[in-house]
C-alpha cells in the first residue's frame, strides 16, 4: 500500500482494487438498497417518460410499459455486446464453441 502523501499514479489494477475495496466497505456498513434507491427511481422514471410522455396512462399501465421498455433497453445492450464480442473474435481469428458443446 502506498504511503499517504505520495503522488505516484495508481496502476489500473490498483485503481480497480481500491474501487472494489471501497464498494465492499460501503455495502458492509450501509443498506445497499437504500443507497441506490434514488438512482434506481430516476433510471426507471426515464422509461416511464419514454412510454408515456404526456402522462395520460394509468400508473399501473405506465409501470407495465416502462418495465418492458427497460427490458428492451437491456436486451439491446446485450445484443450490442454479443455483436462486439463476435467482431473481436473474428478480428483475432479465434472461434468460440457453442455453450454446452463440451468442446473447449
Amino acid at each position: 500500500m502506498r504511503e499517504r502523501g505520495t503522488h505516484e499514479p495508481l496502476s489500473a489494477a490498483e485503481r480497480s482494487l481500491r474501487g472494489r475495496l471501497g464498494a465492499y466497505v460501503l455495502h458492509a456498513t450501509h443498506d445497499s438498497r437504500a443507497i441506490t434507491a434514488e438512482a434506481r427511481a430516476t433510471f426507471m422514471a426515464r422509461f416511464e417518460v419514454e412510454v408515456d410522455p404526456d402522462g395520460v396512462l394509468t400508473p399501473e399501465e405506465r409501470r407495465r410499459r416502462a418495465d418492458h421498455a427497460r427490458q428492451a433497453y437491456f436486451t439491446r445492450l446485450a445484443l450490442k455486446s454479443a455483436q462486439t464480442r463476435r467482431r473481436k473474435r473474428a478480428k483475432n481469428g479465434t472461434r468460440r464453441e457453442a455453450a454446452g458443446s463440451g468442446k473447449p
